[in-house]
């Protein structure tokens, strides 16, 4: 399947004093690739908030493996790997050219006005599924 890609600029405010990205940048990146995927195939987030369910992530498992600096031209490719009941699972990587600099495997689970997991709604699920198609 073919990622989906974001791409993004690294600014001043994203890095230490030595120039190089936050660590806990990347996960901001990340969320933006998901949430920028979310929305261009159709899935209006504060439309599902008004009807009682929110996506919230479950899990990081990520792994550090080169350093974005400042001015660098980044690419967050998402493949979505699985969607299933209440559960989405996201493969993320943050590449400088061909260089991977970051990879994470994001669980985000489908939470209802309780607070407990809740199934995806059908026609987010619909739109998922085709994408990943």
């Amino acid at each position: 399947m073919t990622p989906h890609e974001f791409k993004l600029h690294v600014f001043y405010e994203d890095t230490d004093m030595a120039g190089i990205v936050y660590y806990a940048n990347y996960l901001k990146f990340i969320e933006r690739g998901r949430s920028t995927l979310t929305r261009e195939i159709g899935i209006d987030q504060l439309e599902m908030q008004r009807n009682g369910v929110v996506f919230a992530v479950r899990k990081v498992e990520a792994e550090y493996l080169g350093a974005a600096k400042l001015n660098d031209e980044l690419v967050i490719a998402t493949v979505l790997q699985q969607v299933k009941g209440a559960k989405i699972l996201f493969q993320q990587e943050v590449l400088r050219g061909d260089e991977l600099l970051f990879s994470a495997l994001i669980t985000v689970v489908c939470i209802g006005e309780n607070g407990r997991a809740t199934r995806i709604p059908a026609d987010a699920l619909q739109k998922f599924q085709k994408f990943s198609a």
